[in-house]
């Protein structure tokens, strides 16, 4: 068989890349004669800038800059000189994965280090520029990113606002010498929520990165006021402006983004129709398999393309959560979590992950 392995990250333990290598030792193990085609894949969030680095043959650039909760740190990016595109992951300056668990609540954390990021691919001379948005500790929407790239915002009794949990006393904003960065910002996300509201980014994602019940209206008056006094609303309510606890909607209010399922980028980047027509098996799979898979996250998407298309599909994941959708989804559906505990797997990852394949395998070949 023809088989194509197409895993995202299994956050916080493997790579894409690093599951796909596991997922192909497993099968070959099991299956040697079959011809294996590994394409790691993101969707936007923690390895994004890894992947589509990888496909447009960019070259990894390093820019000192602070994480979310303003410590020093470096950071990479990627470059593609004969496009002038520059690849940013904000994961890899202000990712939850940055932080020391429990550590920071998100009224301690913004954006601003993202600013140096991107000042530093406009320096390079880039034209084009990408930022995959997911996996972030924040919720200032898109405010720290701003400062950092020359706004000011003023309060109702002039004196410059610092912290995005002061914009509720927001009246005046001051733009930036520079509102345009690049002839083309793109913002790769991986969810499809507004800014506010119940599908919000505080009320939604907040309490993943350590908002209480208690803090969403203060974030959501903060968030509120920021939209009405950069006067877009229609930003503000447009599809991935709550993405990264409304980072998407910063970058379209105060850099002139436009944004892009990160998916969509990807699929088209990686030639995943031609490569989908060669499979005669999908393998798919990521760390957690749960209800935000089927909401227009990569595993979900590679899903219903293969049942588009009529492809098998199977998904491998460190645990099963939405054990309904994946078994309706896709052809099976495994996680190391039926044959061992959660700390084990994560205990050496790729080893339980090409176990598993191994078994699947042979039951493939068995069956």
């Amino acid at each position: 068989m023809n088989v194509l392995i197409i895993p995202d990250k299994f956050k916080g333990t493997l790579t894409a890349g690093a599951a796909a290598e596991a997922i192909a030792r497993g099968w070959k193990k099991a299956r040697p004669a079959d011809s294996v085609t590994l394409s790691p894949m993101s969707d936007g969030g923690d390895g994004f800038g890894e992947v589509l680095g990888e496909l447009l043959g960019a070259k990894i650039q390093n820019v000192k800059t602070m994480d979310a909760a303003h410590r020093p740190c470096e950071a990479n990016w990627w470059w593609e000189p004969k496009t002038k595109t520059a690849v940013i992951e904000s994961a890899n300056v202000i990712g939850l994965a940055k932080l020391p668990p429990g550590k920071f609540h998100p009224f301690e954390l913004d954006t601003f280090g993202l600013g140096a990021m991107i000042r530093a691919a406009a320096k390079k001379g880039a034209k084009r520029c990408v930022v995959g948005i997911g996996g972030s500790a924040t919720n200032d929407g898109g405010f720290g990113m701003a400062r950092a790239l020359g706004w000011k915002f003023w309060g109702r009794d002039g004196i410059a606002i610092q912290r995005w949990t002061e914009l509720e006393r927001l009246a005046r904003i001051a733009r930036s010498a520079r509102t345009r960065w690049f002839e083309e910002l793109i913002v790769a996300v991986d969810v499809q929520n507004p800014l506010l509201g119940a599908r919000g980014a505080a009320r939604v994602y907040g309490p993943q990165k350590g908002l209480r019940r208690e803090d969403f209206a203060k974030a959501e008056k903060c968030l509120r006021t920021l939209v009405l006094q950069r006067r877009s609303p229609s930003a503000a309510t447009k599809p991935g402006a709550g993405a990264a606890g409304g980072l998407g909607f910063g970058l379209m209010a105060f850099a002139g983004a436009k944004v892009e399922p990160g998916f969509e980028l990807f699929a088209r980047l990686a030639k995943l129709e031609k490569l989908l027509r060669k499979a005669d098996l999908v393998i798919t799979g990521e760390g957690c398999i749960d209800d935000s898979t089927f909401m227009g996250k990569g595993v979900g998407e590679i899903a219903r393309r293969c049942r588009k298309g009529k492809i098998p599909c199977v998904a491998l994941a460190g645990n099963i959560t939405a054990r309904v959708e994946a078994d309706r989804f896709f052809m099976a559906a495994h996680a190391l979590t039926d044959s061992t505990t959660i700390a084990k797997a994560k205990s050496n990852p790729a080893a339980w992950l090409e176990k598993l394949t191994e078994r699947v395998a042979t039951a493939t070949v068995s069956g």
